[in-house]
């Protein structure tokens, strides 16, 4: 699997935006990797979201990957799932998707990392890669272990966790194809041109 691009847009409503305006502002200002995210939505909410996401994604070539819940990508068309730790195997939630779909996996080690591209993940995500961020992470990842990961398997990696448009670089020469920001992006007064900013860089180089 190739990421279309090295910014991987979050669409998560803890930043205070409501998920479908938000899809709609990301897109509309260059986004098309996008994964869904609603943690605290009741399965209906999530499926009406993911359905009219779909749609936006559709109208301009995005791809619309949905967090957790392969029903639910499967039932809205979405392009995909990302699952994390205790959620479905790659196997099992590929055979809801189908299996032309794209089954993405959390990790936080190497040996996870490993495991999930053995398992026929398409790409993975791995963080936090530094402290704080949306869930105030204390304990980080950082950027050696990023390195470690990246010399540990092939698949294309998904930083995550902390990361700004400040540190994407890094982020990025360290060894990640892309990087899911969400605080950065969710507090920024311009959402648009964060989005841009963030778009503009990129794709990855090693160190």
């Amino acid at each position: 699997m190739k990421l279309s691009s090295a910014y991987y847009a979050m669409v998560d409503p803890a930043g205070g935006h409501e998920p479908v305006a938000l899809a709609k502002s990301l897109i509309e200002a260059g986004a098309r990797l996008l994964q869904l995210r609603l943690k605290d939505a009741s399965s209906r909410e999530f499926l009406l979201a993911a359905r009219a996401i779909v749609q936006l994604c559709r109208a301009r070539d995005a791809l619309l990957i949905v967090n957790d819940r392969a029903d639910i990508a499967r039932l809205a068309e979405a392009d995909g799932v990302h699952v994390g730790q205790d959620d479905l195997p790659v196997a099992a939630a590929r055979a809801i998707v189908g299996a032309e779909r794209i089954v993405g996996v959390s990790t936080h080690s190497v040996e996870q990392a490993r495991a999930a591209e053995a398992e026929g993940a398409d790409y993975i995500g791995f963080g936090a890669i530094y402290s704080g961020g949306l869930k105030n992470v204390a304990d980080a990842q950082g950027l050696e272990r990023l390195r470690a990961v990246r010399a540990a398997v092939r698949i294309p990696i998904v930083a995550i966790g902390g990361i700004s448009e400040a540190t994407m670089p890094a982020v990025l020469a360290a060894g990640a194809d892309a990087a899911a920001i969400i605080t950065d992006v969710a507090r920024a007064p311009d959402l648009s041109a964060k989005v841009r900013a963030l778009l503009a860089i990129g794709p990855r180089t090693p160190e």
